[in-house]
């Protein structure tokens, strides 16, 4: 990468604010925040084909005065998930090293990629661990703090946990900014109604297409301040 530095003389004030400012030229330059906020938020929307064309398993069905109610996995949606993030981080990881291939630069992204893997890895395991208990709180709804740790480590908490350690890396308090409002919208989840009779291979989309949507916009919007900032 040029630069048009000029020699501090040997000021040590100057030497300083030279290196802090190559230090930042470098941070621009090794940026690439538009790429994981466009593949997460196309994962993210084709989540809802997944949920619409296949079926989840039932069991355990229980007849009740208005329906009934059933245990109920998402196997499609679980292996499409996993599969897709996983294929996500790591097409994320080389588009971030081959772009700084082409600018000499080195890649800061293993950690990021490393936190969203190491998520999966977690969210796996609680999966796991509560379908062994065998769903506790069956045929009741689990307690509210039980639903936000669901939410926590749904697909979507996860990609916004591990945006936290990306704006960490990149040192860019506007993706911080985004994703705490990201994980807003996931943690608090608002649909504006959508969906309502829609039947339940719809019932997912609202909110997954509010979450990709969030996401591309980000990765619109980050595109072009990466622009101009070259």
């Amino acid at each position: 990468m040029a630069s048009d530095a000029v020699p501090a003389g040997g000021d040590p004030r100057r030497v300083l604010a030279d290196v802090r400012e190559m230090a930042r030229r470098v941070r621009l330059a090794q940026r690439v925040t538009w790429l994981p906020l466009l593949l997460l938020g196309l994962v993210t929307l084709g989540a809802i084909l997944v949920y619409r064309f296949t079926d989840p398993v039932l069991s355990e069905c229980r007849q009740l005065s208005d329906g009934q109610i059933c245990k109920v996995w998402y196997r499609s949606a679980q292996i499409y998930w996993l599969s897709a993030l996983v294929l996500a981080y790591l097409a994320i990881a080389a588009g971030y090293v081959l772009v700084a291939r082409r600018r000499g630069l080195g890649a800061r992204i293993r950690p990021y990629v490393l936190t969203g893997l190491g998520l999966l890895v977690v969210a796996a395991a609680a999966a796991t661990t509560w379908g062994a208990l065998d769903h506790p709180y069956y045929p009741d709804a689990p307690p509210q703090f039980v639903q936000f740790l669901f939410r926590v480590l749904d697909p979507g908490g996860m990609i916004g946990l591990a945006l936290l350690v990306l704006a960490w890396l990149e040192r860019r308090i506007s993706l911080l900014a985004f994703t705490l409002v990201y994980l807003l919208v996931v943690l608090v989840p608002i649909n504006f109604g959508w969906g309502e009779g829609w039947g339940s291979n719809w019932q997912f989309a609202p909110q997954l297409a509010i979450n990709g949507g969030l996401l591309l916009l980000g990765a619109l919007g980050f595109a072009i301040a990466g622009r101009r900032a070259r």
